[in-house]
């Protein structure tokens, strides 16, 4: 169901998702939506019978594994595929040898990302003028 997009048509998926639930849902700017880090971060790709339903990119910072853009397409959503694709982006990031994440979570979503052991790190923000808080997981003291 979910994997690390691996050829161009894997990337046009997960591209499509973000689209389609960033762009067109939730109003971002195109130029917001895509940055320069495209390029260099890890995709998630969640497909069904060969149709795009999720994504989200890992990215490097630091010592940190950033989790981003994790997106499930409307119709797919209320199935617990979101749990799932967090929990995919945290092994794949473990894989890489990361044992600490951060994510900057739309505030509504504080609570699911506590359910995979984050915590909220400061103030509430505003990322693309949705609200949004730093929330960090670290694994490495376990």
């Amino acid at each position: 169901m979910f994997k690390v997009a691996t050829n161009p048509d894997d990337l046009i998926k997960v591209f499509t998702v973000r689209a389609i639930v960033f762009i067109e849902e939730q109003g971002v700017p195109y130029n917001i939506e895509h940055d320069a880090h495209d390029s260099t971060a890890i995709h998630i790709l969640g497909e069904e019978n060969g149709a795009p339903l999720g994504a989200g990119r890992i990215r490097a910072v630091g010592e940190y594994a950033k989790l981003e853009r994790i997106a499930i397409r409307k119709s797919y959503r209320g199935k617990g595929l979101s749990h799932k694709l967090t929990e995919f982006m945290i092994k794949v990031a473990k894989e890489q040898g990361f044992k600490k994440f951060k994510v900057h979570a739309q505030a509504y979503l504080a609570d699911f990302y506590k359910k995979h052991r984050f915590e909220i790190v400061g103030d509430m923000f505003k990322e693309a003028g949705i609200d949004h808080y730093l929330m960090i997981r670290n694994d490495s003291e376990q």
